[in-house]
């Protein structure tokens, strides 16, 4: 089991850990030495033992409220994968119907002979124009 050397509130500490943990042991100690530093900073010197409770302390106090925050982000997820589940079940709308008008026969009668009358007049203005030879 290896030995670490910690330093938390100025104080080094020797603690066991099991093989391949030394760096998550080194990152809660950095986190409990912030604490104690900031202790320190406050309250000056004080004995080891109420050192490491009132910082230990204060790191669970911090991860009571991450915890709070996460129970209520997992509700909130929770409630939205049921509202997107719904959704997903929910059968598909009815296609809407769209109606296009449909232009009536004497209309296209009449368009079409509009169109002829206007091509004789053309073809006519055109003969009328041409210089005569």
């Amino acid at each position: 089991m290896p030995e670490v050397t910690i330093s938390i509130g100025g104080r080094n500490f020797e603690v066991s850990c099991q093989e391949g943990e030394e760096s998550y042991l080194h990152s809660a100690a950095k986190m409990l030495d912030i604490e104690a530093q900031t202790l320190a900073s406050q309250i000056g010197r004080i004995p080891e033992a109420r050192m490491l409770l009132m910082a230990g302390l204060m790191l669970a106090d911090k991860t009571a409220a991450m915890e709070d925050k996460v129970r209520s982000v997992e509700k909130q997820l929770g409630a939205t994968q049921n509202e997107l589940t719904a959704l997903q079940n929910k059968p598909a709308p009815a296609p809407e119907r769209i109606e296009v008008p449909v232009v009536p026969p004497q209309v296209t009668d009449t368009l079409a002979e509009v169109a002829a009358r206007a091509e004789s007049l053309a073809a006519a203005i055109e003969e009328k124009c041409q210089p005569a030879s």
